[in-house]
């Protein structure tokens, strides 16, 4: 377990990959402009710190080779069941910003939704199997839904 923490156990990776995973983000801008808060530095580094554990590889956009477009690996998409199960346990335990019925969904179909993030990593589709977060800020310590 500490091998896994090691590799992608901080906030800032683990949201990165969520958003890759299932928010269609993939550019360094679109992770930035994301909601989260993350300082340019930060998401810099931990974008390294992915491609090096091998869970994030950078690809050249076709039409502008100037601009990288990150994408989940195969060890990266392997992280789906954990991160659908940390989700469904913060959403459970935590006040979230997100919709009853989407946690609902992610619980009680859980197969259907990690079969539809597989999917739409096979096929590089980028459409948001999330809806995009409230831009409003839990206050610390708030608990419940």
């Amino acid at each position: 377990m500490s091998v896994g923490l090691e590799r992608f156990g901080d906030r800032w990776s683990l949201l990165v990959v969520r958003d890759l995973m299932v928010r269609g983000l993939h550019t360094f801008r679109e992770f930035q402009a994301s909601g989260e808060g993350i300082a340019s530095n930060v998401l810099a580094d931990r974008l390294r710190r992915l491609q090096a554990a091998g869970i994030v590889a950078a690809e050249a956009e076709r039409s502008d080779r100037r601009q990288v477009n990150y994408r989940l690996t195969g060890k990266g998409i392997d992280l789906a069941p954990v991160l659908l199960d940390l989700f469904v346990w913060s959403a459970r335990h935590e006040r979230t910003d997100f919709p009853c019925e989407w946690t609902g969904m992610m619980e009680n179909r859980r197969e259907w939704v990690l079969q539809e993030v597989r999917r739409r990593w096979e096929a590089r589709d980028l459409t948001p199997l999330l809806p995009p977060p409230k831009r409003s800020r839990l206050k610390k310590g708030e608990k419940g839904r």
